[in-house]
Formats: structure tokens, C-alpha cells, sequence
């Protein structure tokens, strides 16, 4: 199980991802800190489900308690990759502390956020 490297937080929580197929599409929903210690699994998954076939992830950041710069890059490469190459890359919004980086970064509008 991967962990945040920042602890003595109250709302800090082990990260883990949860995977699930639904009708055309799959929802990947993080629980936690998506940061520096958990974005490499965080990618290992969402290439899995790539490799795997699925043209329509579903990333819910609704269980997220943090989001740092490489969560943020991440979420905006895999926009880049859905644009390049015709897929679907969409987001549930998160918490007012996760969705605070996409505002500060000036990036809200080049990404999809659908309702949950």
C-alpha cells in the first residue's frame, strides 16, 4: 500500500485506487493524496487501463484529500493523451482543496468535469 510522505495530518489517509467498469466506460476514483509518492502507481493504472482497451476513463477525485503539481501534471497528460488520441478523459470534481489547483493553475477550462 502506497502512503503520502506528509503524515501527522488529520485528514491524511493511505492511498489507494479503486477500478471499476461500468456501462462504456471505467471510473478510476483515488482515495487520499495523489503527490509525489503515489503518482507513479496512479500512472502504472490508468496505462494498464489503456493497454487493456478503454477509450473512456472516468477519473472521480472525489475521495482525494490533497492533490499536489505532479497529480495535477498527470491529470493534465492524460487530457493530452485522450485529446491526441481520440479517447475520453473526464473528470468528477473534488473537495474545494483539490479543486483549488486547477483554479490557482489556470487550467479549468481545458479539462472536462462531469457530474457524479
Amino acid at each position: 500500500m502506497l502512503t503520502s510522505t506528509i503524515t501527522g495530518r488529520e485528514d491524511w489517509r493511505p492511498f489507494r485506487c479503486d477500478v471499476e467498469a461500468e456501462h462504456g466506460h471505467v471510473r478510476v476514483t483515488p482515495h487520499g493524496e495523489l503527490d509525489l509518492a503515489t503518482v507513479p502507481e496512479m500512472e502504472r493504472r490508468l496505462r494498464e487501463l489503456h493497454e487493456s482497451g478503454f477509450d473512456r476513463i472516468v477519473f472521480d477525485l472525489r475521495e482525494l484529500a490533497f492533490l499536489d503539481s505532479s497529480g495535477l501534471r498527470l491529470i493534465m497528460r492524460e487530457q493530452a493523451v485522450a485529446e491526441a488520441d481520440g479517447s475520453t478523459f473526464e473528470l468528477i470534481p473534488g473537495p474545494p482543496a483539490v479543486q483549488r489547483i486547477f483554479e490557482v493553475a489556470f487550467v479549468l477550462d481545458r479539462l472536462t468535469f462531469v457530474a457524479g
